[in-house]
């Protein structure tokens, strides 16, 4: 069962896999045509995926290419059951998607599992498995790496991240006296994990924070990964702050929350402004970043990640300003930033006990 927190959070998550029906049944309907250069049908019938070759970019300075979109961890644990769970995986994979996104507290664990299995009988060699840890102490954060390994059932995994740095105390907690950074550099050491980044959503201001901190203690980040989407580029910008910053420091960007976890769709600001799922992912998708995290719960949120990253043409400059005039007037404010401007999407907020201890 879901945590209490996890229930609130899992309100929003799981409008993502409406949000394509939301703008056909919406902007659609209204004889609203596509903005130009998009397909007007967002999502393949259940069960069909389009055909194409799968864009691959460098991951920084680490050398390895990966594919521009990455599969969600937390919608996996999602999905109606694991077999389901075990199709998405498996056709993501056979579909050119090679980077695999997953976290120590997702679904209670169970994204772990479910992933785990997935990638067996030959499909882990053939991705880039990435999840996160919420540890803050060396202790911590070496129990739940271990737990991480044994859940995923590998002996590497290629990158493991400091999740959820959302307080301006996190740097210094990571990077003190028995902070979690002693374990992650043990493991990497120990050949348990190849590369190590932090992920955040709450405020640019805090990244940029954690990139200095650790600059102080000469430690060199190899990814981060931050919310980059259509609201975002309006209001307290990762986009316009960090990713620069980061780009300069050859650290590798990791975007998320493309469709704003089903947020920005659930009550249909975007729908309005004749703005759809796959526009949002393709915005996301012209930007500087290494790859794309989306969540899919189902094959047609498969579909429609896959739709955007090879079976459309990249979003132009001009288009990427047409969206964002359109999606202006409803990013301005932040409302629907849920991650930034509330506390929906902290799950150690509401679960501190994760930050300093290995039990869910």
């Amino acid at each position: 069962m879901a945590s209490r927190g996890r229930r609130r959070f899992l309100q929003w998550g799981l409008a993502g896999a409406a949000a394509g029906a939301a703008w056909r049944g919406g902007a659609a309907r209204a004889g609203e045509k596509p903005p130009e250069g998009r397909v007007a049908e967002d999502k393949p019938p259940e069960g069909k995926l389009p055909e194409g070759k799968m864009p691959m970019r460098r991951l920084g300075r680490t050398g390895v290419d990966v594919s521009l979109v990455g599969l969600g961890g937390f919608h996996i644990g999602q999905a109606t059951d694991e077999q389901t769970a075990t199709r998405i995986i498996r056709a993501a994979i056979d579909h050119g998607v090679t980077f695999m996104d997953n976290c120590w507290d997702y679904n209670d664990g169970k994204s772990h599992v479910w992933m785990g299995r997935a990638l067996r009988e030959g499909y882990r060699k053939r991705v880039f498995l990435m999840t996160k840890i919420d540890g803050r102490t060396r202790a911590a954060a070496a129990a739940q790496i271990d737990q991480s390994l044994r859940d995923l059932g590998t002996d590497r995994i290629d990158l493991m991240q400091v999740h959820e740095v959302i307080r301006d105390s996190d740097p210094e907690r990571v990077f003190g006296p028995d902070g979690a950074m002693a374990a992650l550099v043990a493991a990497k050491k120990a050949g348990k994990i190849r590369f190590i980044g932090f992920t955040g959503h709450k405020s640019p201001r805090i990244h940029l924070k954690m990139l200095e901190v650790a600059t102080a203690h000469h430690f060199p980040f190899d990814t981060v990964q931050m919310p980059l989407n259509v609201m975002d580029a309006h209001r307290d910008s990762f986009e316009r702050l960090v990713l620069p910053a980061a780009t300069a420091a050859g650290v590798a960007v990791l975007a998320m929350k493309p469709l704003g976890s089903g947020v920005f769709f659930k009550s249909g600001p975007l729908a309005l402004k004749r703005v759809s799922p796959v526009d949002c992912l393709r915005y996301s998708m012209g930007s500087a970043a290494s790859v794309v995290i989306t969540g899919c719960q189902s094959m047609r949120d498969l579909a429609q990640a896959l739709e955007a990253a090879y079976k459309t043409p990249a979003m132009t400059e001009a288009e990427r300003k047409v969206v964002l005039a359109r999606t202006a007037p409803a990013g301005a404010d932040g409302q629907w930033e849920k991650y930034k401007v509330s506390d929906m999407f902290d799950g150690t907020a509401r679960n501190p006990h994760w930050l300093d201890s290995a039990k869910l």
